[in-house]
């Protein structure tokens, strides 16, 4: 009788932890790495990123170090609609830092938070304060809106690939 019971309790714990991995594979980040220019589709939106230089701001915002600019081309491949937003994106340099966009009205396309429309694709610029070297390797990490539901992050080398 207590053989029966040990079995039972160690198939139980098999079986738990079956489960667990099961649930650990399901929600684990899926990294996307591309290079600047490429698509990638990250949750309900279809991304095209490219470096677009560098500044000393304008006349109302100065940055810390300096500013990177990039250029975002973003396309709602679903059927509904969602948003972008500059908070989604970060510049990661060579050591691993992340930095976060900066806002401000720098110019038209600036992006702050803007509804995406199915089907219509629109570009923006974002920019962030980093001390910038033209030597290193620089990245953008794209991160879905939290509505988007999906495991995907882009990784996408803006710099020095």
């Amino acid at each position: 009788m207590a053989g029966i019971g040990i079995v039972i309790v160690i198939a139980a714990v098999i079986c738990s932890m079956g489960v667990a991995l099961y649930m650990y594979t399901q929600y684990q980040t899926n990294f996307i790495s591309v290079q600047s220019g490429e698509a990638v589709i990250v949750g309900p939106v279809e991304y095209v990123v490219t470096f677009e230089g560098t500044s000393m701001g304008d006349e109302e915002t100065q940055p810390e170090n300096t500013f990177v600019k990039i250029k975002i081309i973003a396309h709602n491949i679903s059927e509904e609609l969602t948003k972008i937003s500059g908070g989604q994106f970060y510049l990661v340099d060579e050591s691993d830092v992340k930095h976060e966009a900066v806002y401000g009205g720098f110019s038209e396309e600036d992006l702050y938070v803007h509804p995406l429309e199915p089907g219509k694709p629109e570009s923006w610029t974002t920019q962030f304060d980093v001390p910038y070297d033209e030597n290193e390797n620089y990245n953008i990490i794209i991160r879905p809106q939290k509505e988007q539901s999906t495991v995907d992050t882009a990784l996408i080398c803006i710099a020095n690939c």
